[in-house]
């Protein structure tokens, strides 16, 4: 009779050890989008392999680029944030190192002269951007897949004030999780 508890104590343990060594061979599955290759279309200005990138679906974009402008050389130039009175528009876009390479697409539609890309939270690689302005003409800057630092630069200057379509933007986090900013200012 008294060995009963001590049996039950012992059968007690034994399932508890199994359930524990059970639940520690469980694997944690996580779905992650699919990895395809950047599209450009004919006249992409850039020549080099472009990444694998995961695709934010985003919003359908009015206009595609029917002709490509020279690219321009990205130019790490710190600049300040003009006031939010300035600015016509803006976009914030959150992306994770273990995503790897994204590719994401801001609708703009609205005229300005000069766009600042902001980077928070930590440090961001970029391969292109590429502005879609309104009548179709496309200007990429070739970041060269650099890595920059958080701050604020000046993206692309055209002071005769055009309206943009819209932006995409070929980027990957070099920290944990980066936030990329997109300003129009007019």
């Amino acid at each position: 009779m008294k060995r009963s508890p001590v049996l039950f104590l012992i059968v007690a343990l034994t399932f508890s050890v199994s359930h524990s060594a059970d639940a520690a061979r469980r694997t944690r599955v996580v779905v992650r989008t699919p990895h395809t290759r950047v599209v450009v279309h004919t006249g992409f200005p850039i020549h080099r392999t472009l990444p694998t990138v995961v695709v934010r679906t985003g919003p359908v974009v009015r206009v595609a680029p029917r002709v490509y402008l020279p690219s321009v050389a990205f130019v790490a130039t710190v600049a300040a944030l003009p006031p939010a009175t300035a600015r016509v528009w803006s976009h914030d876009e959150s992306i994770d190192r273990e995503d790897g390479w994204t590719e994401f697409t801001t609708n703009i539609d609205k005229r300005g002269n000069r766009l600042f890309l902001q980077i928070d939270r930590g440090a961001a690689q970029f391969s292109f951007a590429e502005v879609v302005f309104e009548n179709g003409e496309t200007q990429v800057v070739d970041f060269s897949d650099a890595v920059h630092a958080p701050g604020v630069y000046s993206l692309l200057d055209f002071k005769d004030g055009r309206a943009v379509d819209h932006v995409r933007v070929v980027a990957k986090a070099a920290t944990e999780s980066t936030t990329i900013s997109l300003h129009l200012v007019s």
